[in-house]
Order: structure tokens, then C-alpha cells, then sequence
């Protein structure tokens, strides 16, 4: 670890100290929202004093092997001591690194997932419904509420598109990965002579953090329509223009709600999904000009970068972003058992925001 990288650790650990106190101070303890405020900080920074502590006592267990060595008779012990102890001060050199790496405070936000077919016809709207139901099942088994929101049913099966929020703890942490151009390379059920074909769909991820409630959009930039629903909610809403319709017309964004039961909820759901589409284009635009190399583009809704292929003839996932991430497991990941991808994407994530802290120190 470079010398300016222990700066900055030990920097939070003294910050985590100076917290500590402020935290015992009667003015802080009697103000709710400076407490909250450093209880959380204080929090977020213990998994550092802890990992440095623990570090301490690895050196202290180093030296005291080392001392171990001048001893004939202690000397083997020694060495299987002293591996020991290097083994794990790298093992938590590794970990203090990924501590340093800035968290990304959306992390635990909930979120949008926009899945649309893409070329390929029908085959494209059945691909999409594929993998809204692989995210829809990841989702469940996490324990997460999936709220479809819109949908435009494809005319042989899944969807032309659709929409839906997730809601849990850290579900912005595993999908933010998602977003971009699926291609599917399989023999399609309407193929009568077992040809493969290549279709695509496009997912896009936006969070929905604390910061969309800080949108401002003037209303003379929106047009809004109603129209009878066609989704899911049960007969009711064919009968009454409950569904809302809503474009920014300077963005061009359309966002679209359906299956709320009141025309004042849909149009509530709408909105908030259209200021979280509209932060999160700012937040792109900000990102590709500090990061133009950034393979794993977080979150971005870019549609437009093709970053994954199912095969289902060869049973093969392959992630073009990262070079080698080639699955033979593509019956059980579209099952949504996304664990190992998901995993392999964070650690590429991981090793370019570390490369790039090393690289700024």
C-alpha cells in the first residue's frame, strides 16, 4: 500500500475517533439530526478502525515470531507463525484498500428497471419477458417488492416493454450492472426449421435516491395524457382513463403508469420515475467526461452498449465487458440465479476504482 493511501486510512481513523466524541457531547446528543447524521458517519467508518486494529495485532503477531527465530527449538513454529501473519496483514491490506474506495451512496436505493425489445421481432418482446422474469426472481429471492408499473405485451409473449420497480435494501448495488443492449442467440419457438437467430432487448437501471425528491421541473415542460389502461389491475381500469402518460417534451423522455387504481396515483408513480430518468441523464453526462474509459457503466440506462450475450445452444453467458466472464451456467442464471455474475462484475468494478485510486495517489 502506497504511503498516501495509509494517510488516508489513518485519516478516517481519526476522524472515526473525533466522532466518538462529538457523539458523547450533550449539545450533539440533544440535536436529532446532527446525531443521526454523525451516528451514520461513525457507523460507515467502523469496518476501518476495525480492519486496522486488526492489523495492529497481525504486526504485533509478526514480530512476535520473528523474536521466535534465534530459538532452535522454537524456530519451526516460528516460520508456520510467521506465514501466518503475513497471509493476513496482505488479506487485510487487500481489505483496507476496498475501504478506501468511495461509496456509492446509491447503493441502497431502490430502483427503476425498463426492459424493451429490441431487434428480432417477436422473438426480441419473448427474449425481453425473459429477462424481466430472471430479474423479477433474483429480486424475490433477495426478499425485494417487484411493482410492475407499465407494460406493452408482446403479441407472441413477453413484452414489447416493460417497467417496474424494485424495492429493497442494496438493490441498487446488484443491478446497477444491468443496464445496456442484450443479445440472444437461440433457435427461436415460432422457427420451423431450427435456425439460430440474434435478437436484442435493452434494459436500463435508474435509482430512485433521496436526490429525485430534488428535481425541479416546470410544468409548462410537460404534456400529459390519459388513456384506458391495458395492463394488469383487474376490469375497472379499462373502464375509466385512469392510465397516465407523461413527456418532458425539452428531454424527450416519456414515462408512462398504469396499474395504480387512481388516475392521481399513476400520475404520482410517473412523475417520480420521470425525475429520476432526468437525474440520472445529468449524472451520465458527468460521469462519461470525468470517466470516459469506464468499462461498467453504472447505472447509466445507456442502451445503446451491447454488454452481454446468451447462447442458449452452447448454454453460454458471456459478459463483454470484462475480458474471460464466459458462464457455461445459462439455465440456471435466467432461472435468476444471478449470484456469481453479479459477484464477478463488483470485483471488476472494485479492481478499476482501485487502479484508479492507486493511480491518484
Amino acid at each position: 500500500m502506497t504511503p498516501t493511501l495509509r494517510r488516508k486510512l489513518e485519516a478516517l481513523a481519526e476522524r472515526r475517533e473525533e466522532l466518538e466524541r462529538l457523539l458523547s457531547e450533550p449539545g450533539v446528543v440533544a440535536d436529532n439530526e446532527r446525531f443521526r447524521k454523525y451516528s451514520r458517519e461513525f457507523s460507515q467508518l467502523e469496518p476501518v478502525a476495525v480492519a486496522l486494529r486488526e492489523e495492529a495485532n497481525a504486526l504485533r503477531d509478526l514480530a512476535a515470531a520473528e523474536a521466535l527465530r534465534s530459538d532452535p527449538e522454537m524456530r519451526e513454529l516460528a516460520e508456520e507463525e510467521i506465514a501466518i501473519a503475513r497471509a493476513r496483514l496482505l488479506q487485510l491490506e487487500d481489505e483496507l484498500s476496498l475501504l478506501l474506495l468511495p461509496k456509492d451512496s446509491r447503493d441502497d436505493a431502490d430502483l427503476f428497471l425498463e426492459v424493451r425489445a429490441g431487434t428480432g421481432g417477436d422473438e426480441a418482446a419473448i427474449f425481453a419477458g425473459d429477462l424481466f422474469r430472471m430479474y423479477a426472481r433474483y429480486a424475490e429471492r433477495q426478499g425485494w417488492k417487484v411493482e410492475v408499473e407499465s407494460e406493452s405485451p408482446g403479441e407472441h409473449g413477453g413484452y414489447k416493454e416493460i417497467v417496474a420497480k424494485i424495492s429493497g435494501r442494496g438493490a441498487f448495488s446488484r443491478f446497477k450492472f444491468e443496464s445496456g443492449t442484450h443479445r440472444v442467440q437461440r433457435v427461436p419457438e415460432t422457427e420451423s426449421q431450427g435456425r439460430i437467430h440474434t435478437s436484442a432487448a435493452t434494459v436500463a437501471i435508474i435509482p430512485d435516491d433521496d436526490a429525485v425528491e430534488e428535481v425541479v421541473i416546470n410544468p409548462a415542460d410537460l404534456k400529459v395524457d390519459t388513456f384506458r389502461s391495458s395492463g394488469a389491475g383487474g376490469q375497472h381500469v379499462n373502464k375509466t382513463e385512469s392510465a397516465i402518460r407523461i413527456t418532458h417534451i425539452p428531454s424527450g423522455l416519456v414515462v408512462e403508469n398504469q396499474t395504480a387504481r387512481s388516475q392521481h396515483a399513476n400520475r404520482e408513480h410517473a412523475m417520480k420515475r420521470l425525475k429520476a430518468q432526468l437525474l440520472e441523464a445529468e449524472r451520465s453526462k458527468q460521469a462519461a467526461a470525468q470517466a470516459e474509459s469506464r468499462k461498467l457503466q453504472v447505472g447509466s440506462g445507456d442502451r445503446s452498449q451491447r454488454i452481454r450475450t446468451y447462447n442458449f445452444p452452447q448454454g453460454r453467458i458471456t459478459d463483454h465487458r470484462v475480458e474471460g466472464l464466459t458462464l457455461y451456467d445459462l439455465p440456471n442464471i435466467i432461472q435468476g440465479n444471478l449470484d456469481e455474475l453479479i459477484e464477478r462484475l463488483s470485483r471488476e468494478h472494485q479492481a478499476d476504482e482501485l487502479a484508479r485510486l492507486t493511480e491518484a495517489a
